[in-house]
């Protein structure tokens, strides 16, 4: 619907990959939907991964030891985090929806993606104990994983030699976003598009635009380990 802002935080090297048609997919369609859609494209804003001193302006807390949650964490309460920290946070603020679009990495998300949750993501902005899962400081949000794999679906179905693909969901949907607090709606999953023919690689892309037509009348999936382990 109109006025809802998205935020899509995209890790892909190449813009012609399917990764990058999937971002400029959902950049189109929901810009049409008169959503205000930003980009933080990773690799090219060369974001830095590496959790470090330098994400703390001025003086340390304790200059004796460094703990970088307990930092971070100051350092958000006083305004001295890094700049690049805050423009992140800010967009994360405005947003009422995240989309994550990468390619999955050793069933994960690439480095420079994890280092944007353990970076951004910081206590007392995304969370403060005990405000986490359902009272995390994010509510009110929706996040949604859009990926592509190496691997085919039956690699990834419960029988098959990768296991269930929600098993790896668990640790970036449930560890990550709905500790912030964050709803999540269903992934959305591009098996083995290396492997695909050019046009089951365009219907991934009709896939996706059809999807985002109806997004926002989606139902978040349920928080419990169930959905990831039934």
């Amino acid at each position: 619907p109109p006025g809802r802002k998205v935020l899509i935080v995209y890790a892909h090297q190449e813009p012609k990959s399917l990764n990058g048609s999937l971002k400029r997919v959902a950049v189109e369609e929901l810009s049409k939907q008169g959503c205000s859609v930003t980009v933080s494209d990773l690799y090219a804003m060369q974001f830095e991964p590496r959790a470090t001193r330098n994400d703390i302006v001025g003086c340390l807390h304790n200059s004796e030891e460094f703990n970088y949650g307990m930092e971070t964490w100051e350092a958000y309460k006083r305004g001295a985090l890094s700049n690049d920290l805050i423009e992140e946070q800010k967009k994360v603020q405005e947003a009422d929806l995240l989309i994550f679009q990468f390619p999955l990495y050793w069933f994960s998300m690439p480095a420079i993606m994890k280092g944007w949750m353990d970076r951004v993501l910081v206590q007392g902005f995304a969370f403060e104990f005990p405000n986490c899962y359902d009272s995390g400081l994010l509510k009110n949000k929706l996040a949604l994983f859009s990926f592509t794999t190496g691997g085919s679906k039956e690699m990834y179905a419960k029988g098959g030699i990768s296991g269930d693909i929600r098993y790896l969901l668990w640790p970036m949907q449930h560890g990550i976003m709905h500790f912030c607090g964050v709803k999540v709606l269903a992934p959305h999953i591009c098996f083995a598009p290396e492997y695909a023919s050019e046009k089951e690689r365009k219907e991934m892309l009709i896939a996706w635009a059809q999807r985002l037509k109806t997004l926002w009348k989606e139902e978040p999936i349920n928080c419990s380990p169930e959905w990831y382990f039934k």
